[in-house]
């Protein structure tokens, strides 16, 4: 445990905020194929941004196997980005994947976003941040995104886009693993819930951009259809079965709820998901805004 009643996961001496072990080579996997999923979903990896190719220096924080880097650098090859990631497995990865793909636009290096990043006052144009609450305490938010706008050139842009759920689906076991991840990681100290009913991040997002002093500050919504048959099915259905194994220990030293039943839970969810009537939807908010000239 950390800092009272909280909780961390990490099989190494490295004391961090993510819940799950970084170094597991099973989350790397999930990651790739999350990361996939959620740039096709949103249309590309700067689709809402009005001019990309305005950005010079851009930033991700939380890039895990890098793969919005090395799709951006692939995209923009003269713009730099550059990717920090708590995890040294991923970032060995994340830049062995840029010297096989031939990006020399694209860097990474091991960094803790939450505490002061190693980088220059008004270095990047672009930052990007997603679905990172799984790996920042709530009451550690404000002092990221302050240190974001440090590090955000005037005018730079700090993009954010979070969940609040793991979905929403027609299996009934799909629904109560996700109703005991959210009562836990309220319980650990995530995201915004009073209740632990949902993560409730993404209500919060344009109000923790605009107390870290950005501005103009716009959202726009997404949507993962995951049904049976749809083209992100298989790619979500990976994620879950990764992930629901991975968290249960999490959720098993918090007492939410006995391994036995989580691995039955997630048994069920799996084959429900396999089911020609399965029905899903994963809903994501992304917020954005622009540090003053």
């Amino acid at each position: 445990t950390r800092e009272g009643n909280r909780f961390f996961m990490s099989t190494d001496a490295t004391d961090n905020s993510y819940f799950i072990d970084v170094e597991n080579a099973s989350e790397m996997a999930r990651l790739i194929q999350l990361d996939m999923a959620v740039t096709e979903a949103m249309g590309g990896a700067l689709t809402e941004q009005a001019d990309p190719s305005s950005f010079t220096q851009l930033l991700d924080i939380g890039c895990g196997p890098g793969s919005w880097v090395l799709s951006v650098a692939h995209t923009y090859p003269k713009v730099e980005v550059a990717g920090i990631d708590i995890s040294p497995t991923m970032i060995t990865y994340a830049n062995a994947r840029a010297r096989s793909q031939g990006l020399n636009n694209a860097s990474f290096q091991v960094m803790d976003a939450t505490q002061p990043l190693d980088f220059s006052d008004h270095t990047f144009d672009f930052i990007n941040e997603r679905l990172f609450s799984g790996a920042i305490y709530r009451d550690a938010w404000p002092a990221l995104l302050r240190e974001c706008f440090r590090i955000a050139r005037p005018g730079g842009v700090l993009r954010l886009t979070e969940i609040d759920s793991g979905g929403t689906t027609t299996s009934k076991a799909f629904q109560d693993f996700s109703d005991y991840l959210a009562k836990g990681m309220q319980l650990a100290g995530y995201g915004f819930s009073p209740d632990g009913r949902a993560n409730c991040v993404t209500p919060m997002l344009s109000t923790l951009l605009r107390d870290a002093g950005f501005q103009h500050i716009q959202i726009r919504p997404y949507v993962i259809d995951f049904s049976a048959g749809a083209p992100a099915h298989m790619a979500v259905y990976r994620n879950a079965e990764i992930f629901m194994h991975v968290i249960q220990p999490f959720l098993v030293a918090l007492n939410v709820a006995k391994q036995e039943e989580l691995a039955q839970l997630m048994q069920q969810a799996l084959l429900d998901m396999h089911q020609d009537d399965f029905k899903g939807l994963w809903y994501l908010l992304t917020a954005w805004g622009e540090k003053p000239m």
